[in-house]
């Protein structure tokens, strides 16, 4: 017979206890691992960020709304576009043929969806360190560099104090091409354009 513990409580079975503490360190060590996963991986709610906090790109210059990639049919108005110049929307197909010129919100919207980034400065030449700069990233400027989406393209805006950086929906400006953020901006945005491309 099994002596009895104070309180009248019959002790368990060496066995039953061994399993039971078993049993739990196996039950505390996977709700660690979901824990340390779930963290790691940007927390149980990472699809549900405000828009524009995505991790360290979050910093990177202002993130408009996605107005869409729509085609604008012959002879119909181009939207309302939520910044200057505009970072996504509607427009006309209209390819760039070369680097260094004004671009029309066209050329502009239709290079940006294809995943290219457009760095605008407006000084009649580039300013110190940009064509280095977007050298250093990628090939030199082509029609089908750019059509692939992989062309840092650089290009005048009259009036644009600095230097002004641009990819689908994201915007930065900077006074200058050597600030770090520049650089940062065109390695992480190139190659993101519309979803529909």
């Amino acid at each position: 017979m099994t002596p009895a513990l104070s309180g009248g409580a019959r002790r368990r079975p060496p066995s039953l206890v061994r399993w039971l503490e078993r049993l739990l360190i196996l039950i505390v060590s996977l709700a660690i691992s979901v824990g340390v996963i779930a963290l790691l991986s940007g927390g149980l709610l990472a699809g549900r960020d405000s828009p524009g906090l995505y991790g360290p790109t979050g910093q990177l210059g202002v993130q408009f709304r996605d107005q869409g990639d729509a085609i604008l049919a012959p002879g119909a108005r181009a939207p309302a576009y939520d910044s200057v110049p505009p970072t996504s929307g509607a427009h006309r197909p209209a390819r760039i043929v070369h680097a260094g010129s004004t671009l029309s919100d066209d050329q502009l919207l239709t290079a940006l969806a294809a995943g290219n980034v457009v760095v605008m400065y407006g000084t009649k030449h580039p300013p110190p360190g940009l064509r280095s700069l977007a050298a250093s990233i990628a090939a030199p400027f082509s029609p089908a560099l750019a059509s692939a989406g992989q062309a840092v393209i650089l290009a005048r805006r009259p009036a644009i104090p600095g230097v002004l950086a641009l990819a689908w929906t994201r915007l930065l400006h900077v006074r200058s091409a050597t600030d770090p953020q520049l650089r940062s901006f065109v390695l992480v945005f190139l190659g993101q354009g519309a979803r529909r491309h």
